[in-house]
C-alpha cells in the first residue's frame, strides 16, 4: 500500500505527465474517434435533462464543452494546470460557459458539498490508482457528491490492453522485461513506460473487478460497456468516414458494446452506474441501468 507521501508523489508524477502533454492529449480524441462517439452516446442516454456534472480528470474539456454546449451544467476538474487551461479556451473558442474549472485529486473532492451533483464522471482518474484503496477513494468521493439516483459514468483500461499495443509497436520487449508484463497479468499494474507515452502509474482492470469496485463504495450494480466493441485496434478506416456513413458506423458501435463477450478485448470499458435512490421504485429504464 502506498504511503502518504508515495502517493503524493504519484499525483505530482501524472500532473507532471499531463502538464508536459497538454495539447497531446488535446488531440488524443481526434485521434481515437471511435472512443470519443460511443462514450458521448453513452454519457447523452443517461444524463437528465441540464444535469448538473462534475468531469473529475476531464482535462482539456472534450466532454465538458460537448455537454455544456446541449444544456448541462459542467464544473471540470483535473490536477494539471496544462490541461485545466486548455479546457477553458477550448470553452471560449466555443463560446461555452463551464460553471468553473478547478484543479484537485479525484480522492479529494471535499471542496464539494455532499450531494450536490446529478452526475459524476470518472473518464480517466481511475487509470492512474494503482492502489485499490486509492480507487475506493475516487469512487467513494464520487458517491458522496451525488444526489441519490445521480448517475456516475466511470472509465477502466482493461488488462490486455497494454498486451496488444506491446505486439503493434515493440513486441521484443516482452521477452526484455518479462517480470513489467508478469505483474500486469497479476496485478494488473505496469511499473513502469518503456513505449515512452503509455499511462503513467497505470492501472488495467479485469471486467469482473468492476462490479465490486462501485458496490464496495455502495453503488447499484453497472451497465458496462466495451467501448472500441468490435473495431479495437481496427478503427481506422471507419473513423476516417463522414457524414451518414461515419454515424451509421458509430450507432452500430454503440449497440454492440453492450456485448459481454467484448468486454475484455476492449481497451476501455465504460461503466454506467446509479448512486443508491432515495425512492427505489424509481423508473429508470429509460437509463438502461439496473
Amino acid at each position: 500500500m502506498l504511503r502518504g507521501e508515495e502517493m503524493s508523489r504519484t499525483i505530482e508524477d501524472v500532473r507532471a505527465h499531463y502538464d508536459r502533454q497538454a495539447e497531446r492529449e488535446w488531440y488524443r480524441l481526434v485521434r481515437h474517434r471511435v472512443e470519443y462517439a460511443v462514450t458521448l452516446r453513452a454519457l447523452r442516454d443517461i444524463l437528465p435533462d441540464r444535469a448538473r456534472i462534475l468531469d473529475v480528470g476531464g482535462g482539456p474539456g472534450r466532454y465538458a464543452v460537448a455537454l455544456s454546449a446541449t444544456g448541462h451544467v459542467v464544473t471540470l476538474v483535473d490536477i494539471s494546470p496544462r490541461l485545466l487551461e486548455r479546457a477553458r479556451a477550448h470553452a471560449a473558442e466555443r463560446k461555452v460557459s463551464l460553471v468553473t474549472t478547478v484543479e484537485a485529486s479525484a480522492t479529494d473532492l471535499s471542496q464539494f458539498d455532499c450531494s450536490s451533483f446529478d452526475a459524476v464522471l470518472l473518464l480517466g482518474p481511475l487509470y492512474h490508482l494503482p492502489e485499490e484503496d486509492e480507487r475506493k477513494q475516487a469512487v467513494r468521493e464520487a458517491l458522496r457528491v451525488l444526489v441519490p439516483g445521480g448517475v456516475m459514468a466511470a472509465s477502466f483500461l482493461t488488462r490486455y490492453g497494454p498486451l496488444r499495443e506491446l505486439a503493434r509497436r515493440e513486441p521484443r520487449l516482452l521477452l526484455r522485461f518479462p517480470a513489467r508484463y508478469e505483474m500486469l497479468l497479476e496485478h494488473g499494474v505496469l511499473p513502469g513506460p518503456e513505449l515512452g507515452d503509455e499511462v503513467v502509474h497505470g492501472y488495467y482492470a479485469r471486467p469482473d473487478e468492476i462490479g465490486p469496485l462501485l458496490a464496495d463504495a455502495g453503488f447499484d450494480p453497472p451497465r458496462l460497456l466495451a467501448v472500441e466493441s468490435i473495431l479495437d485496434g481496427v478503427a481506422d478506416r471507419v473513423a476516417a468516414l463522414h457524414g451518414p456513413e461515419w454515424h451509421a458506423w458509430a450507432d452500430l458501435l454503440y449497440d454492440l458494446a453492450d456485448d459481454p463477450g467484448l468486454l475484455a478485448a476492449a481497451t476501455h470499458v465504460l461503466a454506467l452506474c446509479r448512486s443508491p435512490r432515495s425512492d427505489p421504485q424509481e423508473d429508470v429504464s429509460r437509463l438502461g441501468i439496473a
